[in-house]
């Protein structure tokens, strides 16, 4: 029996008809550029046409210290998708998914408004902080975590479809969080907690700080360490993964675990933001903008290779189209019309059978 070389077409992946591998196309980071390619220029479009037909919408105002304009608000609105979208990514690439996060936003938001305001009706409310900030976070943010880390156990243990394991916690998160809250709007006043939905630093909403801060943090965990190619292992080739020695379980699990704390994250941003806990309406419909935004990034939705930036870059084009949108006054039963018209466009361009479809049909015309 004989194995393949280095140099064998199956081993390197490359085109016998293609030449030499000098002249195949260069790897990883070249197709990341790519797949990045159509999402800008879909992005950079939508930007000429406010600033064609949009007036003031590039206008930013210093006020009070503070800067303020639709671009502002851009960043600030579109924080909670950018992170909602990075822990997707991470879920995505192990050939995963998570319909949970909206549930999960819903559920770390009535845990945070419970512990500062305390009302009766509260599971919550047994709980004496002492109005501390960390503790409030922290606790939060750990039931978001547990939260992930049990749709990872459903996943990856009890090997559970995910798209089933995780619409159960979609499902019955809401009820939870509506049992915290007793069905009920809960709201507060607490100027620190409030900061990080409506504080403002080096002149730009916090929201947007804390988005790069885990936005660097995970680009750092996942490219300066093995996790990423572990991650991106999983996700592409669990057999080959086992046989190497990666432990697909314990993978899986930190993706969701990770994917639960970017929700949470994102649900204390919007709780903070409104200075209530709303568990009907908290995180609704977000985890589509999430998935919408990977997948339009260029992240396969099949699992493997993917690419951070080009998931903020798709949530910044969801969020710029959903403020266009809005105001340009297309009425709100056109709204998610609109943005799936957007969203097919640049995911056909993505394809490469779509691409070849229309250069047939433009050389057929041509000729």
């Amino acid at each position: 029996m004989t194995f393949p070389q280095e140099s064998d077409p199956r081993v390197t992946g490359a085109d016998p008809a293609a030449g030499s591998p000098a002249s195949a196309p260069v790897g990883g980071a070249g197709r990341r550029i790519n797949r990045l390619v159509w999402p800008l220029l879909a992005f950079a479009g939508l930007l000429v046409f406010n600033f064609l037909f949009t007036p003031g919408f590039f206008n930013v105002e210093l006020r009070d210290g503070r800067l303020f304009g639709s671009l502002v608000d851009v960043l600030n609105r579109g924080a909670p998708v950018m992170l909602l979208a990075m822990g997707m990514t991470l879920v995505i690439a192990t050939g995963g998914i998570d319909l949970s996060v909206g549930a999960v936003m819903a559920i770390t938001g009535a845990v945070a408004a419970g512990l500062i305001a305390r009302p009766d009706y509260s599971v919550v409310s047994a709980i004496d902080v002492g109005g501390s900030l960390f503790a409030i976070v922290a606790l939060a943010l750990a039931v978001s975590l547990a939260a992930g880390m049990w749709n990872g156990l459903l996943v990856a243990l009890l090997d559970i479809q995910p798209i089933v394991a995780t619409l159960i916690l979609m499902v019955a998160g809401r009820g939870i969080a509506q049992l915290l809250t007793n069905g009920q709007i809960i709201t507060f006043e607490n100027p620190m907690f409030e900061y990080l939905g409506s504080g403002f630093l080096f002149r730009l909403p916090f929201s947007i700080t804390i988005a790069l801060a885990v936005f660097a943090v995970t680009l750092i965990g996942t490219r300066a360490t093995a996790l990423g190619l572990f991650v991106e292992s999983v996700g592409n080739n669990p057999a080959a993964s086992y046989y190497a020695g990666i432990n697909a379980r314990v993978v899986k699990i930190i993706a969701y675990a990770f994917c639960g704390v970017c929700a949470g994250i994102a649900g204390l941003i919007v709780t903070a933001d409104i200075k209530g806990a709303d568990a009907n309406n908290a995180g609704m419909y977000l985890e589509l903008d999430a998935i919408l935004s990977v997948a339009i990034g260029g992240t396969s939705l099949a699992g493997g290779r993917f690419t951070l930036v080009g998931s903020l870059v798709g949530a910044m084009l969801i969020q710029t189209l959903t403020t266009t949108i809005l105001t340009r006054g297309v009425p709100p039963a056109m709204t998610l019309v609109v943005k799936a018209a957007v969203v097919i466009a640049v995911c056909l361009l993505q394809s490469e059978n779509s691409r070849a479809m229309l250069s047939k049909l433009s050389r057929r015309k041509a000729a």
